[in-house]
């Protein structure tokens, strides 16, 4: 066993020597084992890309993969769409930051607001974290109080009481972390009535539902959170026109008190946004006395750049028509995967809803007749830190197949990605299983 996962590492060297160069260069550079997001850490180390199109990208080695990281959520409509690429370079004949209002924000802000009900009033970011930051600090102040309610494990980016309480020297002084999935406690802690908000992670935990969410809880959060006089924040940042034109609170038929949006908002370019009701907006109103005025700076909010790239996009998602193509693609995934699971005597199964599919290896707790359901309703065993030297061996085998994922169990579908596409996903998935069996590395959860 031992001799053949070298073997694999070393041909992965092999073959991806230019990237090991620019590995070493890196290192020098980002303390994060050369990485610069903590999904891109891997040993010995991801390949270093050179350019993509459509659901392809190529490294500096001259190596193809279908790519299921997609922007990490952002690009729905795959790599360099021609509307997007016509709008930006159209754009940047024009110029890339103004400094003033212009007409490319309020259409942009005009799409947005017409696919989500939700938002009576729009505020445009440079990333989905500022906007999770800004709902914060408008909660706070339309409230008056200063606590934050959140559910475990949900991830709202690295902002002090938005991060993980795992993190070193976080202050969370001000924040309580709850089990999601339990009605009673969340009214136990919501009837303290002490809170200013409530975050919620649409789907669910880490990148929109690997450890779902009951969709009935959901439903009864808004009127609990309205009974005790706390606003409830939907962080759509990964969900937003990814899962359907009006977002996850769109197909569940929920309606928040502020929505944050990022990743597909800004059609591949770095934006973010926050939406919800006027009079919780109302803060930023100029017309505040000092002292009771938010004000919101940003020198890339809604620059005419990423806003014309925002526009294309939104237009598009606007149709339903990428949405419903990555999802069917999606879907193939899971139904071959499953067969191929169940054909080598593999605990586990692909699952997941609309176009981002999960692997999960372990103990399932039901039989399997519907994959947009987990497979088990502990999120401790979806999550299971043991499975990690597992997935990292399949994420290597399928870097060698051609095929690049997030962390080994997570694939981002996009419009571009085609049956022919999941078909090799799908040899790749077989051929590397079969190798891990061989080698010894997925005898633990046979």
């Amino acid at each position: 066993m031992s001799n053949n996962k070298d073997s694999l590492v070393k041909k992965y060297i092999d073959d991806h020597q230019k990237s090991a160069i620019l590995h070493k260069r890196a290192k020098k550079l980002f303390t994060a084992d050369g990485a610069t997001h903590f999904i891109r850490i891997l040993n010995p180390y991801r390949p270093y890309i050179t350019h993509a199109d459509g659901c392809k990208k190529w490294d500096v080695d001259g190596n193809e993969y279908i790519d299921y990281i997609m922007g990490h959520g952002a690009l729905l409509l795959g790599h360099n769409h021609p509307d997007v690429v016509r709008a930006v370079q159209e754009q940047m004949s024009r110029g890339v930051l103004y400094g003033e209002n212009h007409a490319l924000e309020v259409e942009w802000a005009e799409l947005i607001q017409e696919m989500m009900p939700s938002a009576e009033r729009v505020l445009l970011f440079p990333c989905g974290n500022e906007a999770n930051m800004m709902a914060l600090r408008l909660c706070r102040v339309f409230t008056g109080r200063n606590k934050v309610l959140r559910f475990e494990k949900h991830y709202h980016g690295w902002a002090d009481e938005l991060a993980s309480p795992t993190e070193p020297s976080v202050c969370h002084d001000n924040v309580v972390f709850i089990p999601p999935n339990n009605l009673n406690k969340l009214e136990e802690e919501l009837s303290k009535k002490e809170y200013a908000a409530l975050f919620t992670e649409a789907g669910g935990a880490f990148l929109g539902g690997r450890t779902p969410l009951d969709i009935d809880f959901v439903r009864q959060i808004h009127g609990l959170a309205q009974k005790y006089g706390t606003l409830w924040v939907l962080d759509e940042v990964v969900t937003g026109f990814r899962v359907s034109p009006g977002g996850w609170q769109g197909v569940v038929g929920v309606k928040p008190d502020l929505t944050t949006l990022g990743k597909c908002v800004g059609g591949g370019l770095s934006a973010g946004a926050l939406i919800g009701r006027a009079d919780i907006f109302e803060a930023l109103n100029p017309k505040n006395a000092p002292g009771l005025r938010v004000q919101h700076g940003g020198t890339w909010n809604a620059n005419p750049l990423t806003a014309s790239a925002g526009i294309a996009a939104c237009k598009l998602f606007k149709t339903g028509e990428p949405q419903k193509k990555s999802a069917e693609a999606a879907a193939l995934l899971r139904k071959e995967g499953n067969k191929i699971l169940k054909e080598r005597g593999i605990s586990g199964a692909f699952y997941g809803q609309s176009s981002i599919v999960y692997l999960y290896f372990g103990p399932i707790d039901h039989e399997i007749t519907d994959e947009t359901v987990s497979p088990t309703k502990d999120a401790a065993k979806l999550t299971d830190p043991s499975m990690t030297p597992i997935l990292n061996r399949l994420l290597i085998h399928l870097l060698q197949r051609g095929i690049a994922n997030i962390l080994g169990s997570i694939f981002i579908f996009s419009t571009m990605h085609t049956g022919d596409d999941v078909d090799k996903t799908i040899n790749a998935f077989r051929e590397s299983i079969d190798a891990m069996l061989n080698e010894g590395s997925l005898s633990a959860v046979r």
